[in-house]
């Protein structure tokens, strides 16, 4: 798995050669934009990465806007108490799927895309690829379909990089069930947790089938070593798509 992760880390961080088919977030108005995405499974530590890269952010000057999927925008935060609530195990893929479209309609529109125009950087934990991966690898929906459907939803606003924690289905999900006790979340937010290990080991190697399809944005970190190195590794593929962009 190491020599996995190391070929898709050097492919994202070499992407000056690359052209990309759709538009990105560089947009150069009272300074340079920059969208990245935070991707995992759940207790891949994506979270925390997430916010020491933007402290990082912050104190070299920049202005960084924090936001996740579901529940980046007030209509997502409802839709967010939806999802993810254990009570609500009868929801069927499809209804799923149409939900987190939505959040993510309204969260691109009314979040990540005026603070990308202003000059922003924006991180978000969790993004499009989500859909991809649990609705599509892991739910079994066409994936082909799901490209399309996000493609209306996100309107032409692609991460610029997106960062994957990659880590083994059984200790991610013994992380995640730990931090929900802990929170006291194990009902309102536990129920992508309450799946088995065999869900959430699809939903690993989808990550990773992902990724490996899209080498000039992912980069692929491995989650399994203590946060100081998973920040190290993350930080440096940052700075070398900033140094690719000119930021």
């Amino acid at each position: 798995m190491r020599a996995a992760t190391a070929q898709s880390a050097s492919a994202a961080s070499d992407v000056c050669h690359l052209r990309r088919r759709i538009p990105l977030g560089h947009i150069f108005r009272n300074g340079a934009s920059m969208f990245i995405t935070f991707e995992g499974m759940e207790g891949s530590g994506k979270s925390t990465a997430m916010a020491r890269i933007g402290k990082w952010l912050e104190d070299s000057g920049r202005e960084v806007v924090y936001t996740r999927e579901p529940g980046g925008s007030e209509l997502g935060n409802r839709l967010r108490a939806i999802l993810l609530d254990s009570r609500n195990s009868d929801i069927v893929p499809t209804a799923e799927l149409f939900l987190y479209l939505a959040d993510r309609a309204q969260h691109t529109a009314g979040v990540v895309r005026p603070a990308l125009e202003r000059g922003a950087f924006v991180l978000s934990d969790r993004f499009a690829d989500s859909t991809i991966v649990y609705q599509g690898y892991g739910r079994g929906l066409d994936v082909a379909a799901l490209e399309n459907l996000n493609a209306i939803a996100v309107d032409g606003t692609w991460p610029d990089l997106t960062l994957l924690f990659d880590l083994d289905a059984a200790t991610g999900l013994s992380r995640a069930n730990a931090r929900n006790v802990a929170e006291g979340k194990v009902m309102t937010e536990g129920r992508f947790e309450a799946e088995g290990l065999v869900f959430h080991t699809r939903v690993r190697q989808g990550f990773l089938a992902w990724a490996a399809k899209n080498p000039a944005r992912f980069a692929v970190i491995d989650a399994s070593r203590d946060m100081d190195a998973v920040f190290d590794e993350a930080k440096r593929t940052v700075m070398n798509r900033l140094a690719c962009n000119d930021l």
